[in-house]
């Protein structure tokens, strides 16, 4: 499984939203500038954000983008599910009647524990986490070696 670039965007966007001064719109043109992201592409990406109410959007003169939620309470899994819908990896996980071995299948239970963990991990991380790493990641690669 892969995720799409739109997810992958998604997530570039929102880390890029939420180091924004909070509260504050950022223009459509600067995001699609700092992402290297075409602005139909943009707009695509943030339909399901919006719809998620994890972004909001401002129309008209001075109009843009922001978080519509603290950064702290939007996970990677919000984002995820936002662009790529429920996680799953297998039909048997969604449809029970998709597969009539569910009762005694042993791949079953293994597709069960890998979904359920991805999505654990995937709700570990909130976007400031990652805003936080990322300037910390920063940070080491300006300081040189001692």
């Amino acid at each position: 499984m892969v995720i799409t670039r739109a997810t992958e965007y998604a997530v570039r966007a929102i880390i890029f939203l939420a180091q924004q001064p909070k509260g504050g719109i950022v223009l459509k043109k600067d995001i699609c500038r700092t992402q290297e992201v075409t602005p139909a592409f943009l707009t695509k990406i943030f339909q399901p954000l919006i719809k998620a109410g994890i972004v909001s959007s401002q129309r008209g003169v001075g109009g843009g983008f922001l978080l519509a939620k603290d950064a702290s309470e939007i996970t990677m899994l919000d984002i995820f599910e936002a662009e790529e819908g429920k996680l799953k990896l297998n039909h048997c996980l969604v449809d029970a009647d998709f597969c009539q071995r569910d009762a005694y299948c042993s791949a079953h239970e293994v597709w069960y524990n890998a979904q359920r963990e991805m999505a654990k991990v995937l709700k570990q991380y909130s976007i400031a986490d990652l805003v936080q790493q990322e300037k910390e990641n920063l940070q080491k690669l300006k300081t040189p070696p001692a």
